[in-house]
């Protein structure tokens, strides 16, 4: 395994209890201030202060919401609380941390661009990842190997998420966007079904299979990609719907025309979506199949796509951009802006 500097590499190996525990203990230290700091900052982005006391109705719907569909992810939790030596509640904060802020239909000039294509040239899958919170100080990259199973998965992750995009070893990557729609109730985190789909899915089929049987919490696009296909995943409460080709791009609206008259994304918001996604289509068009890493950071660090700070941590910023592909097993990443940031490189 590679890995670039700066960026921890945590490698979670063993029954889940165990990797989440050998997660937790890598991170401890920055854990426990993540969590002193504001509550997981959201206390500084979120309009109404919140408390853990106040939050615990809520982390147990989710908890046991995810317990009865994904048993392994909940032990996972659990041996991450025993590993950083925080309470178990506070390990299940740290994953429902984007549930709990919820959506609110504000003014943003971001929240991920993501494009992916396949073909004889090989399989890539990049996106920046926009988020509120100052989260790139919180960056990690987990290497995930579950006992009882040869798959194995790069995962990046912020602040102690057991998931949140990534790539396994049997050339399956996956990639999101935020959507906004429906009603978020407690079921299973995009995010941990992300990992859910890394742990147990060798292709695009079996990811859509499992996806389908999963009781989702919250909207979200993601991007599925492996050797042969590349499919969009929007889902909006129960229903998902499918779009397939052999290259796309995706923002922050429902593209999907049976989606497309429930999306609550704001003005605002739709408009810089609709930019970044012209972007991204016209610079994916541009980039000869099988190019480099470096290439495609080169447009995912231009404007539109690459969204600056602005000073407020109530807002989103790009705070990393990826690139992976999948079938060498390789997750390029550029922490921070990436205009401004080295490439690091982590590979299974």
């Amino acid at each position: 395994m590679s890995e670039g500097v700066g960026i921890p590499l945590v490698r979670a190996s063993g029954d889940p209890f165990a990797a989440g525990r050998a997660h937790g203990a890598a991170l401890a230290g920055p854990l426990r201030a993540f969590l002193d700091d504001s509550l997981c900052r959201l206390n500084k982005v979120m309009p109404e202060p919140v408390s853990l006391d106040g939050l615990l109705p809520s982390i147990a719907a989710y908890r046991a919401a995810v317990a009865a569909a994904t048993p392994d992810l909940a032990e996972e939790v659990a041996g991450l609380a025993e590993g950083a030596g925080i309470r178990p509640e506070e390990a299940w904060l740290l994953q429902l941390r984007r549930e709990i802020m919820g959506y609110r239909k504000i003014p943003t000039a971001g929240d991920c661009t993501t494009y992916a294509r396949t073909g004889a040239a090989g399989p890539v899958l990049a996106q920046t990842v926009d988020l509120n919170g100052d989260l790139d100080d919180h960056l990690s990259v987990l290497e995930v190997a579950r006992t009882g199973t040869a798959r194995r998965s790069l995962v990046l992750s912020f602040g102690g998420l057991l998931g949140y995009l990534g790539l396994n070893s049997d050339g399956l990557a996956v990639g999101l966007n935020l959507v906004l729609g429906g009603d978020w109730h407690p079921g299973v985190p995009p995010y941990l079904a992300i990992r859910h789909l890394l742990d147990t899915a060798r292709d695009v089929p079996e990811a859509l299979e499992t996806l389908r049987g999963l009781p989702l919490a919250s909207s979200r696009t993601l991007v599925l990609c492996d050797r042969e296909r590349v499919v969009v995943v929007e889902i909006l409460g129960d229903d998902l719907r499918t779009t397939e080709g052999t290259e796309t791009a995706h923002t922050n609206h429902f593209l999907h025309p049976d989606f497309v008259p429930s999306d609550e994304i704001n003005v605002f918001a739709r408009n810089s979506s609709v930019r970044r996604l012209k972007a991204a289509t016209a610079g994916l068009d541009e980039l000869a199949p099988g190019c480099g890493a470096e290439e495609h950071f080169a447009l995912l660090s231009t404007p539109p796509i690459c969204v600056p700070d602005r000073g407020d941590i109530r807002a989103e910023r790009t705070v990393a951009a990826v690139v992976m592909f999948p079938d060498r097993g390789e997750l390029h990443v550029r922490p921070g802006d990436p205009s401004l940031s080295a490439t690091q490189v982590f590979t299974l």
